[in-house]
């Protein structure tokens, strides 16, 4: 019945009629699941911010003992492992007594810096030419420098595309060790590390 016009509807007014009516119910649904919606993404942006973004949080990777680690791993190889103290500030976040490219015993320490950059001892037992290129990722080699009495050769890839963690690198020999210092820490840290590297060496 059309109140209005004192008749009974039409089916057309009828399907007119319904059809105005789930207009309507598709137009609140919408609005509805665009606010749910909108919710939840706030709610995803709130948990990432409370979970994952922590700058007071600390290092990435927990600190090892890289000295004691030395010393058990000193037990297994004849050649002297290269594990110098380094002073308050640096960080070792990783150290192992391995097996690398070519079948090469390696000894490795990986540092945070004290300015948050990366710098790596490795240690290569009896290493060859193929070695110590992987561990400069296939540099040339550069000029000599000499660090607390150390003859050392450089490697530079700072202006490489993509130097990833071996943006400089050292490389000296002593003994059966070829030793190679490598990362993205500026030249003042790598030469506190070689200058404590060359306390080992002496």
């Amino acid at each position: 019945m059309v109140a209005e016009l004192g008749r009974a509807e039409t089916p057309q007014e009828t399907a007119d009629r319904k059809a105005a009516a789930s207009a309507k119910r598709r137009g609140n649904q919408t609005a509805f699941n665009l606010f749910v919606a909108v919710v939840a993404s706030l709610a995803i942006v709130a948990f990432l911010v409370m979970v994952v973004v922590r700058p007071d949080q600390g290092p990435m990777y927990e600190p090892v003992d890289y000295l004691s680690l030395a010393e058990a791993a000193q037990g297994t190889v004849d050649e002297p492992i290269v594990a110098p103290a380094m002073p308050e500030g640096w960080r070792a976040n990783h150290a192992e007594l391995g097996t690398g490219s070519d079948g090469v015993t390696v000894w490795s320490v990986g540092f945070t810096t004290p300015a948050e950059r990366y710098l790596a001892i490795i240690q290569g037992i009896d290493a060859n030419d193929s070695w110590v290129a992987d561990q400069v990722r296939k540099a040339r080699a550069g000029k000599t420098v000499t660090i607390d009495g150390v003859a050392w050769t450089s490697y530079d890839r700072r202006e490489a595309s993509d130097p990833g963690n071996v943006a400089y690198a050292l490389v000296t020999t002593s003994g059966a060790s070829t030793i190679v210092l490598a990362g993205t820490a500026g030249d003042e840290e790598f030469r506190a590390l070689a200058a404590a590297v060359a306390k080992e060496l002496a």
